[in-house]
């Protein structure tokens, strides 16, 4: 399946997001949209760190295993994710570029490596779903920037 990427652009700098993104317990403030029970394990950043939730996404729950497998401050953050009893493998890439203009761009991309044969046969609509999901995070995550990291530092 070809892989799922958004984007937004926020005021924060590079380090500020990264520093954000790298702490595994701040992903459940802008993605209890659709993942939830979240129990953390191992560090709480940096690779090793990891997660497990229920994501609920067009009408069905599945048990997700998430572990930051590499990461690059204060550039990239790579998740390995594991759901549907180990049919499906992904990863889940956080990129941060510097904007010319000041603040940063935050990207991720969901990237399927293994994925159940309803998924695959429902490609185009299964992309939708997480495009649409992840659309949200992304605006969701910049809200929890501004409470977290104010770009005018106050």
């Amino acid at each position: 399946m070809k892989p799922v990427t958004v984007s937004i652009g926020v005021p924060q700098t590079p380090e500020q997001v990264y520093d954000f993104l790298d702490v595994m317990a701040h992903h459940e403030r802008f993605t209890d949209h659709y993942l939830s029970d979240w129990r953390h394990s191992g560090p709480a950043r940096g690779v090793g760190a990891r997660a497990t939730v229920t994501a609920a996404l067009g009408g069905t729950k599945t048990g997700v295993a998430i572990e930051v497998v590499e990461a690059d401050a204060p550039h990239r953050i790579v998740e390995r994710n594991v759901s549907a009893g180990g049919r499906r493998l992904a990863h889940g890439t956080y990129t941060v570029e510097p904007l010319r203009a000041g603040g940063a761009r935050v990207s991720f991309t969901y990237a399927w490596e293994r994925a159940p044969l309803a998924d695959r046969l429902l490609a185009p609509v299964v992309r939708a779903t997480m495009r649409r999901a992840n659309r949200t995070v992304m605006r969701r995550l910049a809200t929890e920037l501004d409470r977290h990291a104010p770009a005018d530092g106050m």
